[in-house]
């Protein structure tokens, strides 16, 4: 019988689907985000932040849920042996790459954004007055709340890439983390010639740039930063 990427694809889905683990942890995920949104605008009382900076506050740590799933999915057949069964009946390794990235993908796009809107809309009640209200009609809002979903999403499609790479789940999140944590403070500290030839690179100065309900001024960068911009 002839493989067909819908059939990989699918065959990816039905290992997905059928792991409590993968479940938990895509849950895991929203609740930190819509947790995290909603315990920052509750405890919110300065300045200088908007309803989407609040709401969307979880956002780091749902980044490391979301990729520590892709690298669950990408990694436990190698810890498991189940990869010979599946490259016994998809001899290419990219059709398994690219189905396991589009179903991880696809499961955090979808879950973290209906997530988002949860956080946004919670936050929202929870602040009252406190800062200026935002409604979903509001210039950048909904662009703000669908690119955090597919910042998520594609996260997650990292920690897939890192997975498959390293080939062990506890390498790809340590890995991952490095990446999404760590990196972004000793760029930081470097001479500013590296730094500024690092950070545009970086997967959490993307995610910055797409939550951001305005355009924000980079760091590496003098003036404010267009979203026309090829850097973005």
């Amino acid at each position: 019988m002839k493989i067909t990427a819908g059939g990989v694809v699918a065959a990816e889905w039905t290992k997905f689907s059928s792991l409590r683990s993968t479940w938990i942890t895509t849950g895991i995920s929203a609740v930190l985000l819509i947790a995290f949104g909603m315990i920052a605008s509750a405890s919110f009382s300065g300045d200088g932040m908007t309803p989407i900076d609040l709401a969307l506050s979880g956002s780091i740590l749902a980044a490391l849920s979301v990729g520590a799933l892709g690298a669950l999915l990408g990694a436990s057949e190698y810890t498991t042996g189940m990869i010979r069964a599946t490259l016994a009946a998809v001899p290419r390794r990219l059709p398994v790459l690219w189905s396991k990235s589009l179903v991880a993908g696809a499961a955090a796009f979808v879950t973290m954004t209906a997530a988002a809107f949860a956080a946004f809309a919670l936050g929202s009640a929870v602040l009252n007055d406190k800062v200026g209200g935002l409604g979903l009609g509001d210039d950048g809002v909904l662009r703000t709340l669908l690119g955090a979903g597919l910042y998520l999403a594609l996260v997650a499609v990292l920690g897939v890439a890192l997975g498959m790479l390293v080939r062990s789940s506890a390498g790809a999140i340590t890995i991952l983390a490095g990446v999404l944590l760590i990196v972004p403070g000793l760029a930081v500290l470097l001479p500013a010639s590296i730094s500024e030839a690092i950070t545009p690179y970086l997967p959490s100065n993307a995610g910055s740039a797409v939550m951001a309900l305005t355009p924000r001024t980079a760091p590496w960068r003098r003036g404010p930063v267009s979203w026309s911009s090829p850097d973005m």
